[in-house]
């Protein structure tokens, strides 16, 4: 990966306000993700990277969607068993926080 492209990344997870655009890019990629392992999370990763192009003139729900499969691959590197979004503390925490913010 890119120096430009990690700093394109790392800005897409900088906490902020996700547009509704964002937060269903990441929800998508949640979904697609639920039972892949390492490796295939990897393969996802190159592939949206190399269907973004440029990605820090990308959309936000572009950058959003690289990102997550850049979280979900780091979360894999040595967990060694299937991505599951039910298990996985960062979006679990997301959701509560959603759930506080709301109520």
């Amino acid at each position: 990966m890119s120096e430009e492209t990690e700093v394109a990344v790392a800005a897409a997870l900088e906490p902020h306000e996700p547009l509704a655009g964002e937060i269903a890019a990441r929800e998508r990629v949640r979904g697609e993700a639920a039972g892949l392992n390492h490796h295939q999370t990897v393969r996802a990763l190159e592939a949206a990277l190399a269907e973004a192009g440029d990605l820090a003139s990308a959309d936000a729900s572009v950058r959003a969607a690289v990102a997550e499969w850049q979280r979900i691959t780091d979360l894999l590197f040595d967990h060694g068993g299937p991505y599951a979004p039910e298990t996985d503390a960062y979006v679990q925490g997301q959701l509560t926080a959603r759930e506080h913010h709301r109520g």
